[in-house]
């Protein structure tokens, strides 16, 4: 009940921020207006009233938010600042296209998914783990520019921008899809040992059941705990849209929005966020639509989770020599000056006095890829300690956190981070505060287990019985025992806030010139790529090693699931065919009366 309260609290506030944008950004919309459609015109007071008067601005944000939303109602999002068009056509026109795209990545993830899955299958052991692993966590931007530079560019194999036939559909399809579907192989392919070395799949194999029954009921005892993850797969299709779209100049709905946020057309981007917005929740109840059909009406409230999945394997010397080769030349860049310019060395390539080259205004690379480096990562350890802060505190109300982060995890950091943009302007503390926005709710559910498992332990029952009250139970022993693991999971999880942060600076949603910051080089690097290769693509180069040390640190280190238990206990009862999860639940409810009575009966004798 909290958390479906809490689920349409969070939702709501989203939908008026978006209604709000106009009144939030701070800076006069009829001004912005009449500078986009009559830039000849003065700004005279009064035809900032008359257009103020014509758009309903100076009513107040009540007044504002109601008329906007009364609109929203009948079906009218409202005219475009810049072109004075209808906007719903132009949300209309771009949502199809970006749904086609979509489409072919989802077409795209699940065959990557199913490569990645096939081993398992038939050898019953994981291989290509740690591929599998490095490729979900490159973000899309950065694939995207690789593909285009090599596929597109290099080998003129496929065309790099536009929509004009199924040539140009694929490049955009594999940069989204890619990391989707090695995601989604991860995923099936670590769960799938587990479950083929339970008791009941041995059971099958001894009874003489053959291997493609017993694969279909190893994937369907998978599939409804990893549902949720497919539905966070389909979010993050949407987020990434954006600068996949962006990169290869598809007209899609996070183009527009892009461009709408830039430009300052407020009715175009409310319209596009609203229409990625329902995406994203749409995605995410077809996932659990599905996840219930998949248990059926017995399991549906049980709460169950995925089986223990086997980590990926990673020699230690890995994540050191990833560590130690950006340590080395991070540290070396920081030594060196990254805004002197020097005109007579402008491209130039690798030497001793530019080991990395020269940018377009002659600025050294290696310079500014470790002032970037010292920049983002300090602006990550600060989004990194709020977002365990918010995961600390709403920890303790669960049922409340988890409604706020069912909206939360609908809304990918691009998503925000147009939102942020459009109310306070592009610039490091708005992508900051972006991405804090949406990266707690792991942190949270991982505190909301161990608070759990705190207040049930023994040892606090006891407090509570000698006279200890909540604010000494809560200082003294729980906060202590979830801060320390839930801290750790913070810092295992700071790689991927850096990657978050260089995708906005990527789309100019996060820092501006002339800042280093990582995606703000990528940015402008990308324009001399075939000039200059080195200079423009060490950015990637450095973030793709992050990208694998994240992996190595999160295979070696991640926290241990708290509060989980497997989704069916092992069978007792030799099984000639697959059962469905209702029966073999009631073939093994008897074992577990056993084990209650087994130590009364103990102690009775």
């Amino acid at each position: 009940m909290r958390a479906g309260a809490a689920r349409a609290v969070a939702l709501a506030a989203v939908v008026a921020l978006v209604g709000l944008l106009p009144w939030l950004s701070g800076r006069d919309p009829a001004l912005a207006l009449l500078r986009a459609r009559y830039a000849e015109q003065e700004p005279t007071p009064e035809a900032l009233a008359a257009i103020r008067a014509d758009l309903g601005l100076d009513a107040g944000p009540s007044g504002l938010l109601g008329d906007w939303f009364g609109r929203l109602l009948h079906g009218d999002l409202g005219v475009s600042w810049v072109s004075g068009a209808d906007v719903l056509p132009s949300v209309t026109a771009g949502l199809g296209v970006s749904l086609s795209l979509m489409g072919a990545a989802l077409a795209v993830a699940l065959l990557v998914g199913a490569l990645l899955a096939v081993p398992v299958l038939v050898r019953g052991r994981t291989t290509g783990g740690t591929v599998a692993a490095m490729l979900a966590s490159v973000p899309e931007f950065l694939l995207s520019l690789t593909l285009l530079v090599t596929v597109g560019v290099w080998l003129g194999w496929l065309p790099t921008s536009g929509w004009a036939g199924p040539a140009h559909l694929v490049l955009p399809a594999l940069a989204l899809g890619v990391p989707a579907g090695a995601l989604l192989g991860r995923l099936v392919a670590d769960a799938l040992p587990a479950v083929l070395d339970e008791r009941w799949a041995e059971l099958w194999r001894g009874a003489g059941t053959g291997r493609g029954r017993i694969t279909a009921a190893a994937l369907r005892r998978v599939l409804p705990a990893l549902a949720g993850q497919f539905g966070m797969v389909a979010v993050g299709l949407t987020g990434g849209a954006v600068a996949v779209e962006t990169v290869f100049a598809v007209p899609g709905i996070g183009r527009t929005a892009l461009g709408a946020a830039r430009s300052q057309d407020l009715p175009l981007l409310q319209g596009c966020v609203l229409a990625l917005l329902g995406l994203g929740l749409l995605a995410g109840a077809a996932a659990a639509l599905v996840r219930r059909r998949l248990l059926g009406p017995a399991l549906r409230e049980a709460g169950l989770g995925p089986p223990a999945p086997r980590g990926v394997r990673i020699p230690p010397v890995v994540p050191t020599v990833l560590g130690a080769v950006l340590v080395v030349v991070l540290g070396w860049g920081l030594l060196r000056d990254p805004y002197a310019v020097d005109v007579t060395a402008r491209l130039a390539a690798p030497s001793a006095a530019h080991p990395l080259g020269a940018d377009a205004l002659g600025r050294d690379v290696l310079a500014r890829l470790g002032h970037g480096a010292a920049s983002t990562v300090g602006t990550a350890v600060a989004v990194t300690l709020l977002s365990l802060l918010v995961g600390l505190a709403l920890g303790v109300l669960p049922g409340v956190a988890a409604g706020f982060a069912d909206v939360a995890n609908a809304l990918p950091p691009v998503l925000t981070g147009l939102l942020v943009a459009a109310a306070t302007g592009p610039g490091t503390g708005a992508a900051a505060l972006a991405v804090t926005l949406v990266s707690w709710p792991p942190l949270a559910a991982h505190a909301a287990a161990l608070v759990q498992e705190a207040r049930a332990s023994r040892f606090l029952v006891a407090q509570r019985a000698i006279g200890a009250g909540p604010l000494w139970v809560w200082t003294r022993h729980v906060l202590p025992s979830v801060a320390g693991p839930v801290a750790r999971h913070a810092v295992l999880r700071l790689p991927g806030v850096v990657l978050a942060l260089a995708s906005l600076g990527f789309l100019g949603l996060g820092a501006q010139p002339p800042s280093p910051e990582w995606g703000l080089l990528l940015d402008e690097s990308a324009d001399y790529v075939e000039r200059a290769p080195v200079a423009a693509l060490a950015p990637a180069v450095a973030l793709a090693l992050l990208a694998a040390l994240a992996v190595c640190l999160s295979a070696r280190g991640a926290p241990p699931r708290r509060g989980s238990r497997p989704l069916l206990p092992a069978l007792p009862l030799p099984l000639a065919r697959p059962m469905s999860l209702v029966r073999l639940l009631s073939l093994v409810r008897p074992l577990s009366v056993r084990r209650k009575v087994r130590p009364v009966a103990a102690r009775t004798d």
